[in-house]
């Protein structure tokens, strides 16, 4: 079948018709490619921290069986669209085709390296084999291609660090261009979640100019972005226990509350311990892809908060930029990463 050109990939849909490819039940990631579309060797899958929990646990953390998981969804849906969570990740790989209408006709060439950074909920994929999964830093290895549309966006894949390195930070780069817009000097600002995200949102706030407090179930992972100077004051909890965290919150500021919230969590149910840690008139962002808009939007109402409640978009003009930049002026950054995270 000849392809026309099809800029948001309405053409890939196989069901239901009349939706964009991130609401799609399942996606065509056959060949040949359209006249604006790039084709792709997928090596990684940086599957997000919710989807790659739910996944883990639901296996009790094998290996084999998550490979399973991974690729019955993709066999079945197109796309790496996990139906529990609804969330996706992101791919790197090396460019095998440039459609002659693709925006990166004559910028890209045949054999770079790219990491998408758009969702993997919304890009057409086939694997052909699964050669690792790093159970640790939520990344599996692949044989397959992908698909991007030419609205899709993407980044070429620096020369100054490794590959999985740059993708574990690409994966999250929406949250600390976020918390530049969101965060001003002098602003407390409370981070939920310590993991990636987390820590790059402490040290995005930490260059505004604020004081930063870094909160997690995990007492390990707040001291360490503590040692690391990304943390001035640091809180022990379960978010999902949002009386619990605003008791500390406040005892970590005299009462104030924060002016900004970041929620990097991983597992549902915290957007409450979110919006009662953040002032009146202040601003929440929702990064976390657990979070409930139902949960956050009627919970501010029947608790009286007025604040702003953002849903952090994984795209901002020149995030992916911001954020490597990050690791390369916070060297202790850039070590955990490649330790913890590449």
């Amino acid at each position: 079948m000849a392809r026309t050109l099809d800029p948001y990939g309405l053409s890939r849909v196989v069901r239901p018709a009349g939706v964009l490819p991130q609401a799609a039940e399942a996606l065509d990631p056959s060949l040949p490619i359209g006249p604006d579309e790039l084709l792709i060797d997928v090596d990684h899958l940086n599957i997000d921290a919710a989807s790659f929990k739910q996944i883990k646990e639901s296996v009790a953390g094998d290996a084999e069986r998550i490979a399973t998981v991974v690729r019955g969804i993709v066999g079945e849906r197109g796309k790496m669209h996990n139906p529990v969570t609804g969330s996706g990740g992101m791919l790197i790989g090396r460019i095998r085709e440039i459609g002659e209408n693709h925006p990166a006709a004559g910028v890209l060439q045949v054999g770079d390296r790219i990491a998408t950074l758009v969702s993997l909920t919304l890009t057409p994929l086939q694997i052909e084999a699964i050669e690792g999964v790093h159970v640790a830093n939520e990344r599996i290895d692949v044989k397959g291609h992908a698909i991007l549309f030419a609205t899709g966006v993407w980044a070429r894949l620096p020369s100054d660090m490794a590959d999985t390195l740059a993708l574990a930070a690409l994966d999250v780069c929406g949250a600390p261009a976020l918390v530049q817009r969101s965060v001003e000097k002098g602003h407390t600002v409370l981070v939920l979640g310590a993991g990636k995200s987390g820590a790059l949102c402490c040290a995005q706030a930490k260059e505004n100019g604020a004081r930063v407090i870094a909160l997690d179930i995990s007492q390990k992972a707040v001291d360490t972005l503590q040692s690391l100077g990304l943390a001035d004051a640091t809180i022990v909890a379960d978010a999902t226990r949002p009386v619990e965290v605003l008791e500390k919150v406040k005892a970590a500021t005299d009462g104030a509350l924060c002016e900004v919230v970041i929620n990097c969590g991983s597992v549902p149910r915290t957007e409450m311990a979110s919006i009662l840690a953040v002032q009146d008139r202040g601003t929440v962002v929702f990064f976390s892809t657990a979070t409930s808009f139902t949960a956050a939007a009627l919970g501010a109402e029947g608790v009286g908060k007025d604040a702003d409640l953002l849903i952090g978009n994984g795209y901002a003009h020149g995030h992916a930029e911001l954020t490597l930049d990050l690791l390369r002026k916070h060297p202790r950054l850039r070590k955990l990463f490649e330790e913890r995270f590449a």
